[in-house]
């Protein structure tokens, strides 16, 4: 991976874990035939062509959380719980 090119996509992408997994996800993505977004030199591996994207802005992301950085609320629903009852375990004596 071009150390340069990983310095211009985090300027883009400032989260380290996203930009992880979208240059995972489009080197996953090139891998199995899809066309670059960018002109690339020959020779330069996928990891290199997806930060050449980002960099670029023509790979972006969208947030999950509220328009004001906030986590949008989310109903919490309780796993239903599982009882289990212990058998007695009885010792059968030796006759």
């Amino acid at each position: 991976m071009n150390a340069d090119l990983l310095t211009a996509a985090s300027e883009v992408i400032t989260n380290q874990q996203i930009l992880v997994n979208m240059v995972s996800r489009r080197v996953r993505q090139l891998s199995l035939g899809h066309r670059p977004l960018v002109e690339y030199a020959p020779g330069l591996r996928g990891a290199d062509i997806a930060l050449t994207e980002i960099a670029n802005g023509k790979l972006t992301f969208e947030s999950t959380f509220g328009q004001n950085g906030t986590a949008a609320s989310v109903e919490v629903v309780e796993f239903p719980k599982v009882i289990v009852a212990k058998k007695a375990v009885t010792k059968k004596k030796a006759a």
